[in-house]
């Protein structure tokens, strides 16, 4: 997959789609997704239990993730939380728990010795939040996919921040219809 396969897209009114080829195995990439020590390596800490209605909470700290941050941005904090609950397990191919008044899928597929992740968010209902979700998650992504490959990610927000101007420019001018999907 190119890097350019790898940008997020409008799937649906509020619904972003974004895919990374991985190296596999499915069950080490199937980990790295549940597994707080791993998680939190390329996104949030969070300790799940992998049951249907089991609460858990994810907390991001970005200026940890790599081993030089960057900048961050003015007015983002440097930690924040998020309340969620499993919605569906089927290990190790897909994952769904929500995340705010919405949802994220992890679908993962395998391809010969890699592994497809699809990350499906819906309800992103304005277009800041979008193209902020947008280089959120192609960042980790990537991040992840390095940490796979057992290469040392580059700056975690110089690269939010060039893939959020990026994101800026691919996406639609509209903001989504905050209730067009439900």
């Amino acid at each position: 997959m190119s890097e350019r396969d790898s940008y997020g897209r409008l799937t649906a009114v509020n619904e972003l789609t974004i895919e990374h080829l991985l190296p596999g195995p499915i069950d080490r990439v199937w980990a790295y997704l549940t597994t707080s020590e791993l998680r939190r390596q390329w996104l949030a800490r969070g300790e799940m239990e992998l049951k249907e209605g089991a609460p858990f909470t994810l907390t991001w700290r970005n200026d940890e993730i790599t081993a030089d941050p960057g900048t961050r941005p003015e007015g983002v904090s440097e930690e924040h939380s998020l309340d969620s609950t499993i919605v569906a397990v089927e290990a190790p191919h897909r994952l769904v728990f929500t995340w705010g008044d919405g949802d994220v899928t992890f679908r993962l597929e395998e391809q010969g010795q890699d592994v497809l992740l699809t990350v499906i968010h819906r309800k992103v209902t304005t277009r800041g939040m979008l193209t902020s979700v947008s280089a959120g998650w192609h960042s980790h992504l990537d991040i992840l996919a390095e940490k796979l490959r057992g290469e040392e990610p580059g700056s975690f927000w110089d690269k939010w921040t060039a893939l959020k101007a990026e994101y800026e420019a691919r996406l639609p001018a509209e903001a989504p219809a905050a209730d067009a999907a439900e």
